[in-house]
């Protein structure tokens, strides 16, 4: 992942501030790690996703299931669009690492629900070490 081998401290902080609770503080730092990775890179698109979840679970923590649901569909959205873009040669580390499937698997579920509550917040950085 060659344009975020400096800024991973920082993604690894922000997922842990999700995980956390601390939505919109990982949010930001979310944010600051996705403006410093390459244009057009999958990383990119990836780190769009966890910023998506982030503000999902800070709409669900807020009672917005409806806010919650769009936005897990639109991390669900940018998931799909990662699985069809080629990896570099080298790979993209952290996105080649990512659990991908097992994410785009919960949000389905996520969204199959008839409603969203609080307790459905989901925790990024469980299913990257599961």
């Amino acid at each position: 992942m060659e344009g975020l081998r400096g800024p991973l401290p920082h993604l690894r902080y922000g997922l842990a501030l999700n995980d956390r609770g601390y939505f919109w503080e990982s949010q930001e730092v979310l944010e600051a790690v996705w403006a410093a990775a390459p244009q057009g890179g999958r990383e990119r698109i990836l780190l769009r996703a966890c910023i998506q979840i982030a503000n999902a679970n800070l709409r669900l923590r807020m009672q917005k299931a409806h806010s919650a649901a769009r936005l897990f569909g639109d991390a669900l959205g940018e998931l799909r669009s990662l699985t069809s873009r080629k990896a570099a040669p080298a790979g993209d580390g952290f996105v080649e690492s990512f659990p991908i499937p097992a994410l785009t698997a919960l949000l389905q579920a996520k969204l199959g629900r008839p409603q969203l509550s609080k307790a459905d917040w989901i925790a990024i950085s469980a299913i990257v070490r599961s």
